[in-house]
């Protein structure tokens, strides 16, 4: 390939010849836009999913090409030399995962060409993520995340900042999308093509598929971009101009009279009809279309040859201009018109592509590696703190593997649910060896961190610390200490936040017997339950589908302390042996008639449950005087089968009918008492146990579900929701979070930019929930707040829904080919997919909620990172037993939070601040906030800060002064609202946040001067 690129090199052609009638003809592609006529610009693109059908490695070789034939590979080598011979031709891609591994293995002399084809214009990298990211089922962190990624490596190699945001696949687009991945990352425009059918029908009618979208309440008219939905709602050419090799659907141009099927007439007559249609329902003379789809340009020049002709004879003919573009020329053009253009806020949730058929399943589908996702959203987050506190270690290991792998899993068939089943396991497969690696930088940061003040110089840390990623079932090999033979067990507890957090941790143990010390060596109070039948059963099936071997030790019982830990730090504690622990108050309810009550919770919030019948019926906080009705039950939904119009499935939510689930035989309620918390345990029925807890010094309640395997024995899939139930009217209006960021109104059965035709009143008002769902009156807000992705809504007044798991057996006809029915193999067992996860719920005086929903977000988003090492009984403690990055004096203000701590390849580090609260949600914290940097780093000298743009690639101010600024119909934007902090302070080197605020710096610190 470098020398057949070579000899282009040297001879770049501006036309392109072949023979026509026996002599070469000269295609004339130079034409740009003509005023005054209808301007068609042919956009040429692949859409490369990074992953779906098949593995993203396999989509790259070309492999298992019996499920689809697609090789991006000679996607990128046959588009080289297309590009390479005219200098008119354009192509633009967009999936840096793909761009990157093909990059990496070109000739100096191939990536001299492509550096030359990208800086003319020719090659447009835009969107520039490692992925197309999904706006549904992500975090506005990830997002971030991995679209740093991206735009940094293009920044790198080609010294270019893409302009355009191409989120053409996405099942629906989200307000976070708009303003912070595209205004905030310095993008002019964002194209998409999946909007609701009945949207588009009246977008159509009215033009009004290109529109200025303010994606951000908060900041007002500085989050506004150009946004346009495609003509015909996916990203494929008009019918009949459609050239991939060997596709029979569309007619070539034939132009050789002396052949037969010449056509040239008919091709050109059929290209100005389509170019007249889509001319009718949009703005101006300028229409684009989107010349590709998924894994075309296998053989590039099939694609220009077709183009070169439709150009060169479309614009003899006249009656319109056909003209090579991209996305870029195409803004550009459209910004010269000067006109006003009509105002969208919101989203674009739920998406419908017809009758029936609304995507929000995909909100919950394969909860279990949404949840692998969050969790490990958080913990890379923690890891790039601790590998900057100990210093970056080139040679490895490092946090980038575990960067890659969830960069990719953000894309909108990965994190979504909506792949094949053996390309979930390769997204898990990826996170799993990515956050092996990043283990081993935080094990190495806790061994030297607590050796020495010095530990930036630390290489072999004497003490070897131990993380548990099976926690959460119980199965922790670090902790399976027999204390009793006179063994220690020492446990290291890091914050990630900005601030003091105290909060109970709880690990399994095998002794019964045991003390907890903090790091002063005094004796602080703990707290023992015993680990049940339901949890063990689950801990050594799951251990074990883990591990590939059965688990030796089984320990019996949580032990529960409280933690106090400091921002940006560590505290330590060590478990002992005792001659006797305190152990919980407990008793089995079975209930019986005319029973007494039984009350949980220690502290300010009490719940109470019926004696009858062990239902949870009331909700009571003493010390803000919320006293409400509270029940809870689980439903499921039966999935709608093959054979209707539209069966339910991966995407699609087409429930056939509800079922509230009702235990099989009169299961006890199972009541255990502490000084720290009290927990409720309730086996709703064979394959639903739930676990409630009320903490004594937190006022929400935490919600432990195992559901699972679902049983499908009936031949009826089922989708598993729990009802949270109360007395507020919310008069059909709820909240969810976009992308765990803003809060958006939503009502039931109502879209504020059309006139709704209700046919799906459960599916069609689903809505994806990142961190939250609330409902309110004139008096109580109920806040629910989850650990990961998930659908929900309020389908009846005082009530919230939370879809938690599916299993189904049909296919919904949306191109995976395959029933969303996960299983699970150990050995000769099989089994459906059990998932564990947690909710947490509130309930609040109005205009109360917002502290809670935004600080404890955090806390869920960021939990504490534990680590465990064994030590004899001679051992006493850490030579550093307690850490903060920050001044011992110092935590960030309450409605801040440190999004990215991260040092980066050059020796400088990258920090992101953020502001968690939107303007007026709440009265003392939706102001503005000052962040000391002095105070954050008090060990270091700060030589020079930038602030960049949210992805870290140019300088905010130039992109503020690049960026489009547009014209909007009316008055409804508010120009006047755009309240930002101001320029760092370089002698007090102060940062300002304004609500909703994200702010990104790029810090060169003096570490000569000193070490943390």
């Amino acid at each position: 390939m470098a020398g057949f690129v070579g000899v282009f090199l040297t001879v770049v052609l501006t036309v392109v010849c072949v023979l026509v009638e026996g002599n070469y003809m000269v295609y004339d592609t130079a034409q740009g836009v003509v005023p005054g006529k209808l301007n068609v610009h042919l956009v040429p693109h692949t859409h490369d999913d990074v992953g779906w059908l098949k593995t993203v490695d396999q989509y790259y070789v070309g492999s298992n090409n019996s499920i689809q034939v697609a090789c991006v590979q000679n996607v990128l080598d046959s588009l080289i030399p297309a590009l390479l011979a005219d200098k008119n031709r354009k192509f633009i891609y967009v999936e840096q995962a793909f761009f990157q591994r093909w990059w990496r293995r070109q000739s100096e002399a191939t990536k001299k060409t492509v550096q030359i084809l990208v800086s003319t214009g020719q090659l447009e990298l835009i969107n520039g993520g490692m992925c197309m990211h999904d706006e549904a089922a992500t975090h506005y962190i990830d997002m971030i995340d991995q679209t740093t990624l991206g735009h940094r490596y293009i920044k790198q190699q080609f010294n270019v900042t893409p302009r355009i945001g191409w989120q053409i696949d996405p099942f629906g687009h989200s307000a976070v999308q708009a303003y912070l991945l595209g205004a905030e990352v310095g993008f002019d425009a964002l194209f998409f093509a999946r909007i609701d059918y009945q949207d588009r029908a009246k977008r159509r009618d009215e033009k009004k598929l290109e529109f200025i979208w303010q994606g951000s309440k908060t900041q007002g008219s500085s989050s506004q971009i150009f946004a346009g939905a495609f003509y015909a709602g996916n990203y494929e050419p008009p019918t009949g101009f459609y050239y991939e090799i060997n596709d029979e659907s569309s007619p070539v141009v034939q132009d050789d009279i002396n052949l037969f099927d010449y056509n040239v007439q008919e091709r050109v007559d059929a290209f100005v009809a389509a170019a007249l249609s889509q001319a009718n329902v949009t703005r101006s003379n300028h229409i684009m279309w989107t010349m590709g789809t998924d894994f075309k340009y296998q053989y590039a020049e099939t694609w220009f040859r077709n183009m070169d002709k439709l150009i060169h004879y479309v614009n003899r003919d006249g009656r319109v201009n056909a003209l090579y573009s991209t996305p870029s020329i195409y803004t550009d053009t459209k910004h010269a018109l000067n006109e006003a253009w009509p105002l969208k806020s919101d989203d674009f949730f739920p998406y419908a592509d017809r009758i029936n058929a609304y995507w929000t399943g995909y909100f919950t589908s394969r909860p279990a590696i949404k949840g692998y996702v969050r969790t490990l959203s958080g913990y890379y987050l923690a890891a790039r703190q601790l590998e900057l506190f100990k210093g970056r270690n080139k040679s490895g290991p490092t946090t980038e593997s575990l960067a890659d792998a969830l960069a990719i899993a953000q894309h909108h068939d990965a994190v979504t649910g909506t792949e094949k089943q053996h390309v979930a396991n390769d997204y898990a497969k990826r996170l799993s060896i990515g956050y092996k690696e990043s283990e081993d930088v935080v094990a190495a940061a806790f061994g030297c961190m607590t050796q020495s003040s010095s530990f930036s110089e630390c290489k072999n840390p004497p003490t070897k610390f131990t993380q548990c990623p099976l926690l959460n079932i119980s199965y922790c090999p670090a902790t399976d200490v027999d204390i009793s033979q006179g063994k220690k067990l020492a446990v290291l507890v890091y914050n990630s936040l900005g601030w003091k957090r105290t909060s109970v941790v709880r690990i399994p143990v095998i002794n019964e017997n045991v003390t907890v010390s903090d790091s002063t060596g005094k004796v602080i109070l703990s707290q023992i339950i015993p680990i049940v039948n339901a949890s063990i059963a689950n801990r050594k099936f799951y251990a074990t589908a883990y591990t590939g071997e059965s688990t030796s030790a089984d320990p019996m019982y949580w032990l529960a302390f409280t933690a106090e830990v400091p921002p940006l730090g560590f505290s330590t504690y060590v478990i002992a042996s005792a001659s006797a622990s305190i152990k919980p108050r407990s008793y089995t309810f079975g209930g019986a008639q005319n029973s007494s009550d039984v009350e949980i919770g220690s502290g300010n919030l009490k719940l109470i449950y019926s004696g009858n019948d062990g239902t949870l019926t009331q909700y009571i906080n003493s010390r803000s005087s919320v006293n409400m009705s509270l029940e809870q039950s689980y439903t499921y939904y039966a999935g709608e089968a093959t054979g209707t119009d539209q069966a339910s499935g991966a995407y699609v939510f087409r429930p056939n009918g509800t079922s509230e689930v009702q235990p099989e035989e009169k299961f006890p309620l199972r009541v255990f008492k502490g000084p720290l918390y009290d927990e409720v345990h309730q086996m709703i029925n064979s394959w639903i146990y739930q676990i409630t807890r009320v903490y004594k010094e937190k006022e929400h309640v935490e919600v432990e579900f195992t559901v699972g395997p679902i049983p499908i024995d009936d031949e009826v899939g089922k989708e598993i929701v729990t009802q949270i139930k109360s007395n507020i009217g919310n008069n059909k209006t709820f909240y969810t979070d976009s992308n765990g960021r803003d809060f958006l109104e939503r009502i039931r059965d109502y879209r504020a930019d059309w006139d709704l035709e209700v046919n799906q009143p459960i599916a069609g008002n689903y809505y994806p929930i990142n961190l939250g769902i609330y409902i309110k009156d004139k008096n109580t807000e109920l806040s629910v707040l989850v650990d990961r992705s998930v659908g929900g809504s309020s389908i009846t007044d005082g009530e919230v829904e939370i879809m938690l798991h599916r299993r189904l057996l049909y296919d919904d006809g949306r191109g995976v080919d395959e029933s969303l029915n996960e299983t699970v193999c150990v050995l000769d067992k099989c089994s459906g997919l059990t998932v564990q996860g947690k909710y947490y719920l509130r309930f609040d005086p109005l205009g109360e909620g917002s502290k809670w929903r935004r600080s404890f977000g955090q806390e869920i988003y960021s939990p504490f990172l534990l680590a465990f090492t064994e030590q004899d009984d001679k051992w006493t403690n850490f030579a550093i037993p307690t850490f903060s990055a920050m001044d011992s004096s110092y935590s960030l203000p309450d409605n801040v939070a440190i999004l990215t701590l991260q040092e980066l390849e050059d020796g400088t580090v990258l920090l992101r601040l953020v502001h968690l609260y939107e303007d007026g949600e709440d009265k003392d914290l939706s102001v503005m906030a000052t962040v000391e940097l002095k105070k954050v780093f008090p060990n270091k000298k700060i030589n020079k800060i930038k602030e960049m743009s949210l992805s870290a690639n140019q300088e905010r101010e130039e992109m503020v002064r690049k960026r489009l600024s547009w014209k909007v119909e009316g008055s409804k934007t508010k120009q006047d609202n755009d309240l930002r902090g101001g320029p760092v302070n370089p002698v007090k080197l102060t940062v300002e946040l304004a609500p909703m605020e994200i702010r990104t710096f790029i810090i060169d610190f003096n570490t000569k001067l000193v070490q943390y």
